[in-house]
């Protein structure tokens, strides 16, 4: 049987998507001490529906508009979005003593852990460069881009929560992978 057929395989789908469902439907609670235990709450809101079809559907929008350079975009999404959750689990703190994101938080001692990262996202928008010259600035937008919506995302929601949980460290790779394709159509 593939590896990829294994009985525990589909249980770990979708993780990311759920944290941003999660994170919605906590974000959408007026009453801020309560918003870990809308976020914990394994019942699927109605603002957390709505952000989960939001980002399928500006995903599918954005890689149905894009003609040129689609793999590279996908590449370039998936990468940032995770270096963004790795920018969150080192700058800010976790909000909860114990759960699915405390397991990282431990792990990353250092800011300066998401710096190999970087460089090889970076490298990865040269070889684009070196091998497509005439859409050097498609390679450009999606370091730029992508570097600063990663930050930006998790930043914004350090600010809305006063920190991150495992919830919110997926909802910073769907948001910075939705909207860096958004962005990529333009080039």
């Amino acid at each position: 049987m593939p590896w990829w057929w294994s009985p525990g395989w589909g249980s770990r789908g979708g993780l990311h998507l759920d944290g941003a469902m999660d994170t919605a439907d906590g974000l959408a609670v007026t009453n801020p001490e309560r918003r870990l235990a809308v976020m914990a709450d394994s019942v699927t809101g109605a603002f957390g529906a709505m952000s989960a079809i939001a980002l399928v559907l500006l995903k599918t929008t954005a890689l149905s508009d894009l003609n040129r350079d689609r793999g590279f975009a996908m590449i370039a999404s998936a990468g940032w979005g995770r270096w963004g959750q790795l920018v969150a689990i080192a700058r800010y703190p976790y909000l909860k003593p114990m759960g699915k994101g405390a397991f990282h938080k431990a792990a990353i001692r250092s800011r300066w852990e998401v710096l190999p990262s970087a460089v090889l996202l970076l490298g990865i928008s040269g070889l684009q460069t070196l091998l497509h010259p005439d859409r050097f600035w498609v390679a450009m937008a999606a370091a730029i881009s992508g570097s600063g919506l990663a930050c930006l995302t998790a930043a914004w929601f350090d600010h809305k929560l006063g920190g991150h949980t495992g919830d919110t460290y997926g909802a910073v790779v769907e948001w910075t992978e939705a909207l860096l394709l958004c962005l990529l159509t333009a080039c």
